[in-house]
């Protein structure tokens, strides 16, 4: 009995790295979710949009070249608009690079004909066969102001030869958001029906980190549900469905590209590909066009680095719904959303993630404070009961039953339950798991240093065990990085179990020593900023647990 707490904490340890991933695995197609979809395809009536399926691989500055342009340009980003089709297939983030050791910036859109396409169209479709309108190759010609930026909007303007024309004012804020009032004229004495539309064309599958806890790829919330479909998913089948409200994008770790449709219309979304990923909506019901009227419809686009105040934000003061899922706050949205915002709170008042990691790790040992108080007094007593333990297994070595019963009588005399130490585990738990979410997908915590050889505390230390941690000249196997950070987990955790009852079985007692050195090696490929997070926890656990030993006292009787 005494040893099953510790082959409790132990199995409960390992599941947190183990099995952590099974909980974020996405859950199967089931053949409702598809008839599902397959009837919401077949239900609209509306014009789909065709897609090119060939483009040219050359570079991106050639590319941009190869068309006229309206630059634009405001406090957080930089780009361009092609005047061939009105697309916005040029943006790079001013703010942040490419790495900690480029001054390069993150370039996100590139034009069609690039190897990196990736870009944004709009306007308007029709039923009707025998109208021109504007596609990818139409050229548009400018009125009046000739660059975008938050202060000065742009107007675009293309017609054809049956004396219909086509219209977009687009404005830019001063962060990501493109609102863009698209309208159609009619000079004639016809009438004709038009679909607005938006999409978002992507030619090549990006470097993803491919991992359960993150989802990338093409996402969109439809009627209050989260769509989440992965790039193979994709190539192998297409998504349809049809809502009255939501928004629609392709996200990356750091990144999203969105559309939100105009408000109180029903539009069709579909996410296919034809050797390009798409991602776009079309509006179910037409607008009329009468004799010698015009027909308006504003949609928004969002290009944005994911940061937490400015996606929160956009979704307030847009009323653009769940749009605060573009970041992948998981399933513990309740627990790694909150602890998000208590961690970049330290961080304004301390000016450091790594000191705002400590802070809050400090603030849940004292949340759990009773609880853990409770648990370690059980240890504590479990402790001191170890003489008499092994006094009752000497005595009833060849009755286990009755030795079971010894022990369970000492147990109910003392007020001991074996398996609370367990307790204190099963709730880091959730909070382990979400404090590693949130260093992995939020870009608050992206190329931000801690103290020393700590750049970066989304990502591993860089530091190794195997060259002394740089001293010596030269680099090691990436499986061999081991830094000092881990190190010093793995020498907390070793010492907290000594402060815990010793397993008398010599296996036992083997795999409890070794298992200190087995989540040092597990552990090291993890962010630093959750190795910080781990050891601080361990310090802080030990003193709690020693100061709680030293007032426990048990007596026992022979």
């Amino acid at each position: 009995m005494e040893t099953r707490n510790i082959i409790a904490a132990i199995s409960l340890s390992a599941a947190v790295i183990i099995l952590y991933s099974l909980f974020f695995a996405p859950p199967p197609i089931t053949k409702e979710i598809m008839a599902e979809k397959k009837t919401s395809e077949q239900n609209s009536d509306a014009p789909s949009l065709d897609q090119k399926e060939n483009f040219n691989e050359i570079s991106r500055e050639e590319a941009l070249s190869k068309s006229e342009r309206i630059q634009f340009e405001n406090e957080s980003i930089i780009g361009s608009i092609s005047l061939k089709g009105a697309a916005i297939d040029d943006l790079t983030f001013k703010d942040y690079n490419i790495s900690l050791e480029s001054n390069e910036k993150i370039k996100l859109l590139s034009p069609r004909d690039s190897k990196e396409g990736y870009f944004i169209e709009s306007g308007f479709i029709t039923s009707d066969k025998n109208i021109e309108i504007p596609n990818s190759n139409s050229i548009w010609t400018v009125s009046g102001n000739n660059k975008l930026t938050d202060n000065s909007p742009i107007k675009l303007r293309w017609s054809n030869d049956q004396g219909i024309i086509f219209e977009k004012e687009i404005k830019l804020d001063d962060k990501y958001l493109f609102t863009i009032n698209q309208k159609v004229i009619n000079t004639t004495s016809n009438r004709y029906d038009f679909y607005s539309y938006g999409q978002i064309i992507r030619n090549k599958t990006p470097e993803i980190s491919n991992f359960y806890i993150l989802h990338e790829g093409l996402v969109a919330t439809l009627d209050d549900e989260l769509i989440e479909e992965d790039y193979d998913d994709i190539q192998e089948k297409k998504f349809t469905r049809t809502a009255k409200k939501g928004w629609l994008g392709i996200g990356d770790k750091y990144w999203i590209t969105s559309l939100i449709p105009p408000k109180d219309q029903e539009f069709k979304t579909t996410f296919d590909y034809k050797n390009k990923f798409r991602a776009n909506f079309v509006a179910t019901e037409p607008l009329q066009l009468n004799q010698n009227s015009i027909i308006e419809e504003t949609i928004q686009i969002i290009v944005a680095a994911k940061r937490v105040d400015v996606i929160d934000g956009y979704a307030e003061t847009l009323k653009i719904d769940k749009f605060d899922l573009t970041i992948d706050w998981g399933f513990l949205y309740f627990i790694t959303k909150p602890l998000f915002f208590g961690i970049d709170y330290f961080f304004k008042l301390l000016g450091n993630y790594g000191l705002a990691i400590i802070a809050i790790t400090i603030c849940i040992r004292l949340a759990f404070f009773p609880l853990a108080n409770f648990s370690f007094r059980s240890m504590a007593k479990m402790k001191a009961l170890q003489p008499e333990m092994t006094r009752l297994k000497e005595v009833h070595k060849d009755d286990k039953m009755k030795l079971q019963q010894a022990m369970m009588a000492l147990y109910k005399k003392e007020k001991v339950n074996p398996m609370s130490g367990c307790l204190p585990i099963l709730v880091q738990i959730p909070v382990f798991f979400a404090l590693y979410k949130v260093l992995f997908v939020t870009i608050e915590m992206r190329q931000m240093p801690f103290y020393g050889w700590i750049k970066d505390l989304s990502e591993r230390d860089p530091t190794s065990l195997f060259n002394l941690f740089g001293l010596l000249p030269y680099d090691v196997p990436s499986f061999l990085v081991i830094g000092a950070w881990p190190i010093a987990m793995g020498v907390s955790m070793w010492i907290q179990q000594k402060l815990n009852p010793a397993p008398t079985d010599p296996m036992q007692a083997k795999i409890f020593m070794f298992f200190p050195l087995f989540l040092t090696v597990i552990l090291a490929p993890f962010p630093a900023g959750l190795v910080i997070y781990w050891t601080v926890n361990n310090i802080l656990t030990m003193a709690q647990q020693v100061f709680i030993m030293k007032r426990t006292t048990i007596k026992t009787t022979t």
